[in-house]
């Protein structure tokens, strides 16, 4: 008999946002308001944008500073709350960090501003004794109840020798035991020294960014109808979809949207949204991906530098994305469009997990 998943059913919900960016200061870019406050913690990010804006921005980007990094490591999480890693990056520092493992099948543990979150299994939950949620549906038949444990390791009283912080630890010596991979992201850049996770031996991974650079399209019209809908429709929502299908399309590498695509209709009836261009005219994109374990702030100073540097004719993409497969918070999804014109408007799709 097959056991089907019986807890929340996964749904994915976009939001789009259309509006205009206001001033953006270099010194002091904007992080609370849209599009810059949805740019979140992600593994991977791309950016797809006209060939001459690429040539504008590409020092920048080969930059060893404009490389992020991260590493991968095996912990325990006894030895997270133990010793000068406890001090260093938990209390005083600022990192993040993921275990391996799939969301809804095995123990997933994270750590963010000093929370450490645990997704448990049912048993793993019971026998650790710490105070936790249930995440998802319970008392089904055949569902695998699950339960979220945080714990914000920077309170005052989580110290060794307290009572509550003690019986953390001793769940962790003596129920989740196991060491497991983690990826682990110092958002503050220079490490302490001596550097606490040194002695893990960790393995530190560059995300070089790919280049690819013979996507050539035919350029749709970006711009948002000026119409809402009414009696003719949903025109603003045909269109936001139409796009979001496009840019999906050039991040997949598909040749439906090249310009010298040749698929029988017959096996696809896709055609691209339409364009104001001359029929048949090519415009080359060229497309940066960053693949790996990312902070936000690299992801938000990434799209700072290249709204910076576009002009107001100027048009680009910047798409981020989360592990699907691991914690609920982080397998949030955006891709902000900038359109071109002197108002500096953008578009802002939002996919979340529900």
């Amino acid at each position: 008999m097959f056991q089907f998943d019986g807890g929340k059913k996964e749904r994915e919900t976009c939001f789009v946002t259309h509006g205009a960016m206001g001033h953006l200061d270099p010194a002091q870019p904007p992080v609370k308001r849209k599009p810059y406050s949805a740019i979140l913690a992600v593994p991977f990010a791309e950016l797809i944008m006209p060939q001459e804006l690429y040539k504008s921005i590409q020092w920048d980007m080969d930059s060893k500073s404009s490389v992020p990094t991260y590493s991968r490591v095996i912990l325990s999480l006894a030895e997270l709350v133990s010793g000068d890693f406890f001090t260093e990056y938990v209390k005083k520092g600022n990192v993040i960090m993921l275990s391996e493992g799939k969301h809804g099948v095995n123990d997933v543990y994270s750590l963010r501003d000093g929370v450490l979150t645990l997704a448990l299994e049912k048993e793993s939950y019971e026998r650790a004794g710490l105070a936790g949620e249930p995440d998802g549906a319970k008392g089904k038949r055949g569902a695998r109840a699950r339960w979220l444990v945080e714990i914000n390791l920077r309170q005052p009283s989580m110290l060794h020798g307290k009572k509550g912080f003690d019986r953390i630890v001793y769940a962790f010596k003596n129920v989740l035991n196991t060491p497991v991979t983690w990826l682990f992201c110092n958002l503050e850049g220079e490490a302490p020294s001596p550097d606490p996770l040194t002695k893990y031996i960790p393995d530190e991974i560059s995300c070089d960014p790919s280049v690819t650079s013979s996507v050539r399209v035919i350029m749709p019209n970006i711009r948002p109808p000026t119409s809402l809908g009414g009696d003719e429709g949903d025109d603003f929502g045909e269109f936001a979809t139409d796009l979001y299908e496009w840019l999906s399309l050039i991040s997949l590498e598909s040749e439906r949207v090249y310009v010298d695509d040749d698929t029988d209709p017959f096996l696809s009836r896709y055609t691209s949204p339409p364009s104001d261009t001359p029929e048949g005219e090519a415009h080359p994109l060229i497309k940066v991906t960053w693949k790996g374990f990312m902070s936000s702030s690299w992801a938000h100073k990434t799209f700072v530098s290249a709204t910076l540097a576009a002009t107001t004719k100027s048009w680009f993409s910047f798409s981020v994305s989360g592990f699907p497969d691991s914690l609920p918070a982080t397998s949030r999804d955006c891709t902000i469009s900038k359109i071109p014109g002197p108002s500096s408007e953008f578009m802002l799709w939002e996919v979340e997990q529900n």
